[in-house]
C-alpha cells in the first residue's frame, strides 16, 4: 500500500518544550517530521510529538497540503502563530524552521530547482 509519492522525502527536527507543560515533562522537546513531495514542494504528511490528539490533528490540518514553493516556510509559521495558541507554539515554529532549513539544504545537494 503506497501512501506517499515515490519522490517523497522525510525530514524532521526538534525544539525544546517549556518544562512547565505536560508535553514538556514527558517529551522534553517537540519533534516535527514532514513528508515532502519535492517535485510539487507540497507537505504530504506530518508527525508532531505532543500529548493531545486534538493539537496534533489541528496542526496536521494546517501543515498537510502546504506548498513550500509559494512562500517558503514563512506563511506557514504565520498561520500557526495566528491559529495555534498552545504553550508549545514557539517550539513548534522553531522545529518547523529547522525542518525547512534541512529541506533547503537537501534541495541544493540534490540540485532541485523551483
Amino acid at each position: 500500500m503506497t501512501k506517499y509519492s515515490k519522490e517523497s522525502i522525510y525530514l524532521s527536527a526538534f525544539a525544546k518544550l517549556p518544562t512547565d507543560m505536560p508535553s514538556g515533562g514527558m517529551y522534553k522537546a517537540v519533534d516535527i517530521g514532514l513528508v515532502i513531495n519535492p517535485e510539487l514542494e507540497v507537505v504530504e504528511d506530518a508527525s508532531i510529538t505532543l500529548l493531545t490528539d486534538e493539537s496534533v490533528d489541528f496542526l496536521k490540518q494546517i501543515m498537510v497540503g502546504y506548498n513550500l514553493s509559494e512562500d517558503g516556510v514563512d506563511s506557514l509559521l504565520e498561520t500557526i502563530k495566528m491559529r495555534y495558541f498552545g504553550t508549545s507554539q514557539k517550539a513548534i515554529c522553531v522545529a518547523l524552521k529547522l525542518v525547512y532549513e534541512k529541506y533547503s539544504i537537501w534541495k541544493k545537494e540534490n540540485k532541485v530547482s523551483k
